[in-house]
């Protein structure tokens, strides 16, 4: 049987200590729920977002530092663009079962590819979703919001002016990783720490996840919650289609 959602929770408090505390507000009890509840919570939130912005920075040992950011449906359009510490940047628009994909000069470069004769790359190459691989650069419009380990509550504190209570979960096996759990920070699978910044103030959204691991540190950034979502495919005449080449 599911728990007993925070937002109950607080409300039967504030009820039945109104008559014997002065000053019993719904943030009160939510900050003395559980924390795994209080992560559940957060998750149920997050998965029901028609949009959503999700900014990443990811630090390396080697030094091989990038960032990203992810504006998405959750579903199946979104835009998506990552930048590496050289300046090296990838952009991608998703619009159903199309890719829209814009790597510049120097990720090209880096990945590999040699450019003669041609000072810049700006044209998208269009290709059908299904073309795309793990592990080729490209992003998911979809989002894995689930619990896992053994939640801790922390401080309450602020992030970007709004209260949030921190939750931190340690992840001895890489269990996060191996679920997929693009949510917990981007590049996870060898075990770590992840500290999630839950608001305490209007829904319990989660707006800042850190993960500390042997292999990276990554600080995500949840934003833009419902907004409107303005992805659309780049100008016709700056595309080049990749469709049906090669068969």
């Amino acid at each position: 049987m599911r728990r007993t959602s925070t937002a109950v929770t607080a409300a039967l408090a504030c009820l039945v200590l109104g008559a014997v505390v002065a000053g019993c507000t719904l943030d009160d009890a939510a900050e003395r729920g559980s924390a795994e509840q209080m992560l559940d919570d957060a998750n149920d939130a997050m998965r029901a977002l028609k949009s959503v912005t999700i900014d990443s920075v990811t630090t390396m040992p080697s030094g091989d530092d990038y960032s990203s950011r992810l504006t998405t449906d959750l579903k199946s359009n979104c835009s998506f663009r990552t930048t590496s510490v050289t300046g090296a940047r990838l952009e991608q628009i998703r619009i159903g079962e199309t890719d829209y994909v814009r790597p510049d000069r120097a990720y090209l470069e880096e990945s590999g590819r040699t450019m003669t004769g041609v000072k810049e790359q700006n044209r998208w190459i269009k290709t059908p979703v299904s073309a795309a691989h793990p592990g080729g650069g490209l992003a998911t419009c979809t989002w894995q919001f689930t619990s896992f380990g053994v939640a801790v509550k922390g401080a309450s504190t602020k992030v970007d002016g709004r209260r949030a209570f921190s939750l931190t979960v340690t992840d001895t096996a890489g269990t996060a990783g191996k679920a997929g759990k693009e949510g917990a920070g981007g590049k996870q699978g060898t075990g770590g720490t992840y500290t999630f910044y839950v608001a305490t103030e209007g829904k319990p959204y989660i707006l800042r996840v850190i993960y500390k691991g042997a292999d990276h540190h990554s600080t995500t950034t949840f934003s833009a919650f419902d907004e409107p979502l303005n992805v659309r495919p780049p100008a016709q005449a700056d595309v080049v289609d990749m469709n049906g080449i090669g068969r």
